[in-house]
Order: C-alpha cells, then sequence, then structure tokens
C-alpha cells in the first residue's frame, strides 16, 4: 500500500468522505455538509484518486460502498470526532454556557412524551442548548451512535450491539382509548367488547404479525380485528377520534392525546406487561462530560426519581 502524505491531502476530503460512506448519495452527502452536488463529486473524484478505489459505484438500490469504503468507514468517523473533541478543547462541560447541539433519536410517539418537558427544562438550565430529533431506526442505531451521528437513542427496545450501553428507566402501563360518545363503550370496558371493537394497530415498521393484545386475548380464546394497520403515532388519536376504533396504546401518550381531542381513557379490561422506556449510547462517549450531562437530563424526564447524577459513578 503507498504511503499518503498528509500534508498534501484535503481535511475537507475526509469529511466528504464520511459523509458519502454515511449517505451513500452524492446529492444527500452534499446536502449534508451544505456544499453544491457538483463540488461534492468534485471531492469523491480527488477521494477516488488519492486512495485508489471507486470507494462508491452505482448498485441495487443506489451507491454502495466499496470493501475499501466499509474498511475506512468507523475508523474516519473515530479519527474525525477525535479531531473535534480536540479542536473543542472541552475538558468539562457547562450547560449554562455551552452552545452545543444535541442530537436524538426516538420514535414519534417517545417524542411527544420526551421532547416538551426535556425542551422546558433546557430553557431553564441550558438555554444555549439545541436539539435535533431523527427518526430511530433499529438497524443502524447502534453505527449512529459509535460514529457520533447520534448521540442518544430514546426508545423501549434496543437490539443487541456490540459496544453500545443501554439503561431502561421507567415501566409504562397500557390503557384504551375512544372518542368522546363512542356508542359501544361505556364507563368500563369489559374483555368482550374491547375482543369485538375494530382496533386501529400503530405498527412503526410496518410488521404485519400479532401485537401484544392478540397474544393477550389469544390466552382468554379471543381474538380481535385489525380494522387499521399505520405506522405513525401521531395520526393514531385524530382517526380515533372520528370513528368507532379503539386504540391501546401507553399511558403516557393516552394523556397527551386526550388533551388535545375529544377522546377519553378507559382501563383494559385484562392486565397487560408493561413497557420500559429507556436509553442507549455508545460506550466511547461513555465518559464524555456533555453526552454523560445529555444522559442524565433525558433520564430526568423518564424517571418519576431521578437517580444520583452519573458524574458520581
Amino acid at each position: 500500500m503507498r504511503d499518503i502524505d498528509l500534508s498534501q491531502v484535503n481535511l475537507n476530503l475526509m469529511v466528504a468522505l464520511d459523509a458519502l460512506i454515511a449517505e451513500r448519495s452524492v446529492t444527500r452527502a452534499a446536502n449534508r455538509l451544505g456544499v453544491s452536488q457538483s463540488a461534492m463529486s468534485h471531492s469523491l473524484r480527488q477521494l477516488r484518486e488519492l486512495l485508489d478505489d471507486a470507494l462508491l459505484v452505482r448498485g441495487k438500490g443506489g451507491m454502495q460502498p466499496t470493501p475499501r469504503a466499509e474498511q475506512l468507514s468507523v475508523p474516519l468517523a473515530h479519527a474525525l470526532e477525535s479531531l473535534r473533541a480536540t479542536l473543542r478543547g472541552e475538558v468539562a462541560f457547562e450547560p449554562t454556557t455551552s452552545k452545543r447541539r444535541f442530537t436524538l433519536a426516538m420514535l414519534d410517539a417517545t417524542a411527544i412524551m420526551v421532547i416538551p418537558p426535556l425542551m422546558a427544562r433546557l430553557r431553564r438550565t441550558a438555554p444555549g442548548i439545541d436539539l435535533d430529533v431523527v427518526t430511530y431506526d433499529a438497524r443502524r442505531y447502534g453505527l449512529q451512535l459509535e460514529t457520533g451521528e447520534v448521540d442518544l437513542v430514546v426508545g423501549a427496545t434496543f437490539p443487541d450491539v456490540s459496544g453500545v450501553r443501554m439503561r431502561k428507566v421507567r415501566p409504562q402501563d397500557w390503557v384504551c382509548v375512544v372518542r368522546e360518545g363512542h356508542p359501544c363503550v361505556g364507563t368500563e370496558l369489559s374483555l368482550e367488547t374491547w375482543a369485538c371493537l375494530p382496533h386501529v394497530l400503530v405498527s412503526p415498521q410496518g410488521a404485519g404479525g400479532p401485537g401484544m393484545v392478540d397474544r393477550v386475548l389469544a390466552k382468554h380464546g379471543l381474538e380481535r380485528r385489525v380494522a387499521l394497520r399505520i405506522r405513525y403515532f401521531l395520526a393514531a388519536p385524530m382517526l380515533v377520534a372520528e370513528s368507532d376504533l379503539i386504540l391501546t396504546t401507553l399511558r403516557g401518550l393516552a394523556e397527551r392525546f386526550v388533551r388535545n381531542f375529544p377522546l377519553r381513557m378507559l382501563e383494559p379490561p385484562v392486565e397487560l406487561p408493561t413497557l420500559s422506556l429507556g436509553i442507549a449510547w455508545h460506550e466511547r462517549f461513555h465518559d464524555d462530560p456533555a453526552c454523560r450531562w445529555l444522559r442524565n437530563e433525558v433520564r430526568l424526564m423518564l424517571a418519576e426519581d431521578a437517580e444520583p447524577a452519573e458524574a458520581a459513578r
């Protein structure tokens, strides 16, 4: 392998390469870095010449990284993050004066519960901090955390990924939601009525298999009709408010739904297993003062009684 004289390498090319590998698209990489598509195409040509490799080739579904690009992906992201940390010169983190922007990944349902109280807290304790909230993708979240593309993931389920640390914080129970004036539902919900009503099932990944309610009903020899399966939590309350559908959802979500739509909550007729919300982060950033502060802030939003700060771990 030929030697590369770093004094002759434009650092911006490494930033471009990181974006190209992550986005797998010249257009999206250009948008990510705020440059023109032609400028990004020129950077790709320079990188191909510098590294003597195609790096990205056209394949099924768009541009695909070559084995050389895959090999470079994680080490390059690590190197760029280390350089950012060095240039920031941050030994400690002072949230009251910091102007940092953090990226959190979560589903829209989690954002509804977490972001409003978190933003309210930040206005008081860290007014210069800004947040980007992106969609949680279970297939990519480990790499996103490892490279620093995402600082923290908030959710209920995290696939096991090497290097990712997780902590469950608060269990959530389930309630049922129907529209005000529903003709088939009184002050209480019977097991038979629950099974007979048309249900809306929110499935963010689009999975078509049975849900938690189906499994519970099956134990009682019953089954339900899922009249509507949808991927979007925010659409569910509007659909229920204008139909005779019933929705079984987390209490924290339902409480927000009934405040904003003509809906009412009912306790389910049988006991349902709880679902615990939690956080996930990469071990590379476990001791980073800013990331540790962020974990504690989010945990305060999730936990009824906050645990001692991680700084004292």
